[in-house]
């Protein structure tokens, strides 16, 4: 997609910005008291503020040639969300048990890489469409693949593609452990930026929301 720069946003700066998931639910009072809600979006999205995480003038300048590469808010990039970007806890190093992607069944060559949240049927299985290059783990039953021979990853997609001659058979498990970015852009038209201001303290605000890439 033209829209879209695969152009990581400043990571040293993203690590202290603050935000996080959003989950838009209509609530509709009834007459009884009970209430109706529907939710609008079956996946959630996040918001941050990357401002927060802004520490010196040449993290404001690194910023400014960012906006400036992606045309403010008309392409999107690449953001590193700074409390949830492995398919495991932050504090552990993802491994291809993590995620469970799906069951062959000797036909089936691509899988989707998600993360699931919460256990059992209440659980919520988000896709992960970018995946950190050269982080993925991908298992067949428990047992490790290779790659290229095993298997491939589109980085831009997060879809696990398998070669002929390797495809899971037929009940086969197929597992997941990686490290990922999520698609974002600039939520603003504008920078403001006062280098008096800033030298006081205060963090000027870089609005950058989740997009669909």
């Amino acid at each position: 997609m033209d829209s879209f720069h695969e152009a990581r946003f400043p990571a040293a700066v993203s690590f202290g910005a603050t935000g996080g998931p959003e989950r838009r639910v209509e609530i509709v009072a009834l007459t009884s008291g009970r209430e109706k809600r529907n939710l609008r979006f079956s996946h959630s999205r996040r918001h941050f503020d990357a401002g927060t995480g802004v520490r010196s003038l040449a993290d404001l300048y690194e910023i400014v040639a960012f906006f400036e590469a992606r045309r403010g808010s008309y392409h999107g990039f690449r953001f590193r969300d700074p409390f949830d970007m492995k398919s495991c806890r932050p504090d552990a190093t993802p491994s291809p048990g993590d995620q469970i992607l799906g069951t062959g069944d000797g036909a089936r060559a691509d899988f989707q890489l998600v993360k699931r949240y919460g256990e059992g049927g209440e659980a919520y299985a988000r896709p992960i469409l970018k995946p950190v290059e050269g982080s993925v783990r991908v298992a067949v039953n428990g047992a490790e693949r290779t790659a290229p021979s095993g298997f491939s990853v589109d980085h831009a997609t997060g879809i696990v593609t398998f070669p002929p001659g390797a495809i899971p058979v037929a009940g086969a498990q197929v597992s997941a452990g990686f490290e990922f970015d999520i698609a974002a852009r600039f939520d603003t038209e504008r920078i403001a930026i006062s280098l008096s201001a800033f030298k006081a303290g205060q963090i000027p605000s870089i609005p950058v929301i989740e997009i669909e890439p």
